[in-house]
């Protein structure tokens, strides 16, 4: 396989690990105003994602260093075009891994409402711009003839790029919730298990809906034929229905992995429409940007590939790892403490 191929088929695979991992952290998220009771049940939640949450994201901060490293003229334009979303995803970020420290730093009602509330409009804003963020290399932007950005803010919103990211939104929470039947346990994990049934059909219908529009988007404007785009969108769409299905029948284990399979699906989709460009021109198609166009040279992209060879093997076993280490389930019931016992002597107990 040609390297530039490689690696532009490898971004994708970053990009899909980043949203089928960090996609549950946002859906665990979005889920925290509404799913728990107590504050032990709130609690419960953030532990739930707390040990792992730092390590989805070097799925995203590798994607973006593959980018600019192995395809230069894709990063500078998304970047540019992308600018001020970026900027708007960078905020969403920060309130949201600060709502994991703060929320701990104070006892009052107030203080931990407004944190838990800040973690779920971070994770919901980020999974709607990434959604239309990625919708809109494949749908198009305006880019000149010297491959670079010329339009504003409000030309990255247009109907089918706004319903990818409501997509994602919709996906992710789904996502979160069957996550959470596997790490969850007595009345938690019964109001999980109804968000997640509850979730299933919304998000069947709207993976289903963007899947089938993407397929179009490709063709009209991307000059794409039908085959081989439609595969990955059957196979996302056959996945969430099937997810939506076995959560009804209680298989939370299968669900998880149906919602999963869904999530790098639509990813794989996107991508597989996007080629052979990386983004598409919608002032001139001419302008669109091509993988040869955009990639380093030959040596760039070779040296990348043995440093892959060596180091995403430790990073995949590390992660594993801390997911096996940290598999066991959470309650998010209050824990009596024993009452201490008097020592024979009447004075205080051991200790």
């Amino acid at each position: 396989m040609d390297l530039q191929i490689l690696w532009f088929v490898l971004i994708a695979v970053l990009w899909s690990g980043y949203f089928l991992l960090e996609g549950f952290d946002f859906g665990v998220g979005m889920l925290l105003p509404f799913t728990p009771r107590t504050e032990s049940e709130r609690g419960a939640m953030f532990e739930s994602i707390g040990p792992v949450w730092d390590g989805n994201e070097v799925w995203l901060v590798v994607a973006a260093g593959a980018t600019f490293a192995a395809f230069p003229a894709w990063y500078a334009t998304m970047f540019s075009g992308f600018y001020l979303a970026f900027l708007l995803i960078l905020f969403f970020l920060i309130i949201r891994v600060v709502s994991f420290e703060w929320r701990e730093k104070g006892d009052g009602e107030g203080w931990r409402k407004a944190w838990l509330w800040a973690n779920a409009i971070g994770s919901a804003g980020i999974a709607l711009i990434w959604g239309i963020g990625l919708a809109n290399l494949i749908h198009g932007l305006p880019i000149d003839s010297n491959g670079d950005y010329d339009g504003g803010l409000v030309d990255l919103f247009t109907p089918y790029t706004v319903f990818a990211g409501l997509t994602f939104v919709v996906l992710f929470a789904f996502h979160g919730a069957n996550y959470l039947t596997l790490r969850t346990s007595g009345g938690l994990y019964e109001r999980v298990r109804v968000a997640a049934r509850r979730l299933g059909v919304p998000a069947a219908a709207f993976g289903a809906a963007f899947l089938v529009w993407t397929v179009v988007v490709a063709v009209d404007r991307n000059d794409k034929d039908v085959f081989p785009v439609v595969i990955p969108a059957v196979l996302g769409i056959a996945a969430l229905v099937l997810a939506a299905a076995l959560t009804y029948a209680d298989r939370s284990g299968l669900a998880f992995a149906m919602t999963a399979l869904g999530t790098v699906a639509s990813v794989a989709t996107l991508f597989t429409g996007l080629y052979p460009r990386v983004m598409v021109s919608s002032t001139d198609f001419a302008n669109s940007l091509d993988v040869p166009g955009a990639a380093s040279a030959h040596y760039t992209l070779a040296v990348m590939t043995v440093v892959a060879l060596v180091v995403l093997p430790v990073v995949l076993l590390y992660q594993g790892w801390s997911y096996y280490v940290f598999r066991a389930r959470v309650t998010g019931e209050d824990v009596e403490l024993p009452e201490p016992v008097a020592s024979p002597t009447g004075g205080s107990p051991a200790g």
